[in-house]
């Protein structure tokens, strides 16, 4: 990957290589690792270490979930404002997107990765009744 990186003008020295399960500091902001895997599809098998991410900027943290479906790791993430995949064949659908927000319990959440290859505007619509009264839901996307 740091290979493909440099091919695109990226300094060796700005490239850092992350892990699952990890906590970091680069440029006074902190940030942890959580794992982002398919459990019934085989487009993000977990030995790729693949992962989304709890950024924390001025005490509020905002997680970004990757490519993922609902596993053990996310369903533990506590954080203020989610981004979460409701697109289905490659991440969770929006069902199953709704299922983990309430689980979590963000103040915000708003649903990504549908609208291009998969995944309707009608589905983020969708999600946003499936969450509960006390999640704001944003969807971006017209």
């Amino acid at each position: 990957m740091n290979e493909k990186l440099l091919k695109y003008g990226f300094k060796e020295s700005s490239i850092i290589v992350v892990e699952p399960n990890k906590k970091y500091t680069v440029e006074k902001i902190n940030f942890e690792t959580i794992p982002a895997y398919n459990i019934n599809k085989e487009f993000h098998p977990k030995e790729n270490n693949w992962v989304g991410y709890i950024i924390e900027i001025e005490g509020i943290k905002y997680y970004i979930a990757g490519d993922t479906d609902i596993v053990d790791e996310n369903r533990k993430v506590r954080c203020d404002v989610a981004f979460v995949p409701i697109g289905g064949t490659f991440t969770m659908d929006f069902k199953e997107a709704a299922t983990l927000v309430n689980e979590i319990k963000p103040k915000i959440v708003v649903p990504v990765h549908y609208g291009s290859l998969v995944g309707t505007k009608q589905d983020a619509v969708e999600f946003s009744k499936l969450i509960d009264s006390l999640i704001e839901c944003r969807i971006l996307m017209n």
